[in-house]
């Protein structure tokens, strides 16, 4: 079972990608585990622990992906929330990703993440 996803400590939280096989396979966020939604249903208890909270993404705020695994995990009975923007603004604002080449890294698009400023002010 996994718990905690393990990123320079313990964040008290495990992050499901809920893609494709094959958009899985193009990139993702490290550490992810792979669940795609449609599998939630006779994986997830074996897959994650309960008493740890999850936190869904999918591509990108245009596919509700991670909202149907949300869903589909909370009746199950798992506390999750959603990574809004998802995998795609995760690449966009410049944030490291896994392939199967290893981790990559793209500079930060000036129209998703502050440019010149440490965080965006909101």
């Amino acid at each position: 079972m996994a718990s905690a996803l393990a990123v320079d400590g313990d964040p008290g939280f495990v992050v499901i990608d809920t893609r494709s096989t094959a958009s899985w396979d193009q990139g993702r966020v490290p550490g992810a585990i792979h669940l795609p939604t449609a599998l939630i249903p006779e994986q997830a208890t074996e897959l994650l622990d309960p008493s740890t909270p999850v936190v869904t993404y999918c591509w990108g705020p245009g596919c509700n992906g991670a909202t149907r695994a949300a869903l589909a995990l909370a009746q199950r009975g798992f506390r999750v929330k959603e990574m809004l923007g998802g995998f795609e603004y995760w690449v966009r604002e410049g944030f490291a990703f896994e392939t199967w080449r290893g981790r990559e890294r793209r500079p930060a698009d000036p129209f998703t993440a502050p440019v010149d400023a440490a965080d965006c002010g909101c």
